[in-house]
């Protein structure tokens, strides 16, 4: 994928989706969805203060008996409790954060009656379109899991695989990220990094090709791959981005955004169903990104 307005491609014949988004009474998340009505990309129910979600579409000359539904929901938490539970009775197929603390959506997600947890790990993939970067690339994860183990990271793997895979990349290039290349005892992200890249190599790990430990340089930089005599198919071309720790992905989403200019998909993956996780702070552009992706992964 160039570019994230690739997501925006309506997919031939495929059944419109249905988007639930938790508090939509926020500028931004309605601009978004008005966004996504225009595009023909989905319908929504939206989850919040009826009144000013009305509102805000009567003053932008929006119909919203046209692929609009409104829930009334006086607290965020019943907002997300009621949205978590259509997508899960299959009322709707992705969740979309709206204007809503993480903690109080995820608690929903994960409640064991009406939620959508699976027996794998949720994980946050974010998709950038990078300003010189020929081709979009996959980082993951920021934003979920603080310290994973290997196990975890083997999930978070998978996660990642499968929406590099909903995007069109067919067999995903993964950088297990660490300080440097060689294996060191002292640094646990180059023994896991090794191990996951052993993993990939003897079956336990399908549909991708994975190399660590790997430098941010190596992974992303042919010409510095070069410079360090790596010999790989996977240094300074890959795909995805697998970092060692929350500080690790947190440090390099920003630096890609305020640095770098970036642009930025993101969904949760790993649950019963896709999950937009946007920030508050996220323009109405990337959160329509999010959502396109998070469309992209129920293929």
């Amino acid at each position: 994928m160039k570019q994230l307005q690739d997501l925006l491609q309506t997919i031939p014949e495929r059944k419109m989706p249905t988007v639930a988004v938790v508090q939509a009474a926020d500028k931004e998340v309605l601009t978004a969805v008005m966004a996504g009505l225009d595009r023909q990309l989905c319908q929504f129910i939206l989850y919040g203060d009826g009144s000013f979600i009305r509102n805000f579409f009567e003053e932008a000359g929006v119909d919203i008996q046209n692929g609009l539904r409104i829930v009334e929901a006086t607290t965020s938490e019943l907002a997300a409790k009621q949205a978590v539970k259509d997508v899960s009775h299959g009322d709707a197929d992705v969740v979309m954060k709206g204007n809503i603390d993480t903690s109080i959506l995820l608690k929903a997600v994960l409640n064991k009656q009406d939620g959508l947890r699976t027996d794998s790990v949720l994980s946050h993939v974010a998709l950038f379109e990078v300003p010189g970067r020929e081709d979009c690339i996959l980082l993951t994860d920021a934003a979920m899991n603080i310290a994973p183990d290997l196990e975890i990271k083997t999930s978070i793997v998978r996660n990642a695989v499968h929406v590099a895979k909903s995007i069109g990349i067919d067999i995903p290039k993964v950088a297990a990220l660490a300080a440097v290349e060689k294996v060191n005892a002292a640094m646990p992200a180059t023994v896991d990094a090794a191990r996951l890249s052993d993993m990939q190599k003897n079956g336990e790990i399908a549909g991708c090709l994975i190399d660590g430990p790997l430098a941010f340089d190596a992974a992303v930089s042919l010409e510095a791959a070069a410079q360090k005599n790596i010999e790989s198919d996977i240094a300074g071309c890959a795909d995805i981005l697998l970092v060692p720790s929350i500080e690790t992905g947190n440090a390099l989403y920003k630096s890609f955004v305020y640095f770098a200019g970036a642009n930025v998909a993101a969904v949760i993956a790993g649950a019963r169903a896709p999950i937009v996780l946007t920030s508050r702070s996220d323009t109405a552009e990337n959160k329509l990104y999010s959502l396109a992706l998070a469309l992209r992964t129920l293929q």
